[in-house]
């Protein structure tokens, strides 16, 4: 089978080289290998300097941080110009077991074909902290929501899987525009999967082929006697959720849905402030002022780098 594929991996990195290293320890130990493996490395510093020296590793730096939309489509286009078959994308804090893409690629020669083509292959991504599945997104009318399958064998379809653990089809990647760059690091993988679906393309998520990720910063709290688990986040990264889920929702929603899709994106921003206030003890001002401010771009548009 590997002789059938071309395949190239990709991790955007940020600040992190110990996560980088065992992601792409996890990536070349795979019983199918990949060809070759290309680096982002949004670092301040360039602490993947050593790496460069080897054959199979093709690193970029960008330590102005150009983040994971512009990454992604600079890893799609090389690898579209160099004429491979797959990208696979990963996440710096993602470690896949060490037989994932061979699974991967065992469902996509099974269920690829003219009539039902595949836009994006994807592992089932555990929490490597509680060990809860992180779940892909369908959008449903005014928003993306978590979707997951009872099924422990069959592969199921979504409309976007995340990001890091996606083998994606270099030939639907050719028939859409590439990941957006201006969402910059947040909610890229629910429209880039989203709009292939709308060009015809099936996303699905396999159930045994496995990778541990680090979602977030999860907190377990008690409340009415029912222990939940509360995701913390830094100021920026609340801004970027609310200002890049307000945007892709209100946008994506038709007719009386992007009314709703606003008052679900309002109820977001008041249940994130009251959890802040409650459970999260650092930074408070800092991270409400996100999820506001957040919003409000979200709602009239303003995107990129930015959140001022």
């Amino acid at each position: 089978m590997s002789e059938q594929y071309k395949i190239a991996g990709y991790i955007t990195a940020y600040e992190n080289p110990t996560a980088v290293i065992d992601c792409i320890n996890a990536i070349t130990c795979q019983s199918l290998p990949v060809e070759k493996l290309l680096i982002v490395d949004n670092s301040s510093t360039k602490p993947l300097l050593h790496l460069t020296n080897q054959e199979n590793i093709l690193i970029k730096f960008h330590p102005e941080n150009i983040g994971i939309g512009a990454g992604l489509t600079w890893a799609i286009a090389w690898a579209i110009k160099q004429g491979y078959d797959f990208l696979w994308a990963f996440d710096q804090d993602s470690v896949p077991e060490y037989n994932c893409l061979e699974i991967l690629l065992e469902v996509y020669k099974k269920f690829s074909s003219n009539k039902y083509k595949i836009g994006i292959t994807a592992p089932t991504p555990i929490d490597s902290r509680n060990n809860k599945i992180v779940q892909g997104a369908v959008f449903k009318k005014d928003s993306f929501r978590g979707y997951g399958s009872e099924s422990l064998t069959n592969p199921y379809d979504c409309d976007a899987p995340i990001t890091s653990g996606s083998l994606i089809s270099i030939a639907a990647a050719k028939t859409i525009p590439p990941p957006r760059s201006d969402l910059f690091i947040d909610g890229i993988d629910l429209d880039y999967g989203l709009r292939l679906k709308q060009a015809g393309y099936h996303n699905l998520i396999v159930p045994n082929a496995f990778m541990k990720h680090n979602f977030g910063e999860p907190l377990k709290i008690k409340f009415i006697n029912k222990e939940i688990i509360i995701q913390k986040y830094s100021a920026l990264r609340h801004y970027y959720i609310c200002r890049n889920h307000t945007y892709l929702e209100t946008n994506y929603a038709q007719g009386v849905y992007k009314f709703i899709s606003v008052l679900r994106r309002v109820k977001y921003l008041i249940y994130t402030i009251i959890k802040i206030i409650v459970f999260d003890p650092k930074n408070k001002f800092f991270k409400m002022w996100g999820c506001l401010i957040g919003t409000f771009h979200g709602l009239i548009g303003k995107l990129g780098k930015t959140w001022n």
